[in-house]
């Protein structure tokens, strides 16, 4: 099956959602609901945390559905 890879930028970071990882646990959405709204399109809104409340909360994600990069650094290999 293909891998289902979006990415939403804020300028500063990116956050990436495998859609295909996704165990809805809900962590981002109850932890920081401004930016993880999932009833909408799309449903990462970057503008609404700073990007450390953001990537905090992207770290908490048990399935690894969600990760960051910083558009510093760039990606990293995986």
């Amino acid at each position: 099956m293909a891998e289902s890879t979006k990415e939403y930028s804020n300028g500063e970071i990116v956050v990436v959602w495998k859609s295909e990882l996704c165990i809805h646990s809900a962590i981002c959405a109850r932890g920081l609901p401004a930016v993880f709204q999932p009833k909408d399109r799309p449903w990462v809104k970057v503008d609404q945390a700073t990007s450390e409340e953001i990537t905090a909360q992207v770290d908490k994600c048990p399935s690894g559905a969600l990760s960051w990069y910083s558009l510093a650094d760039g990606p990293s290999a995986e």
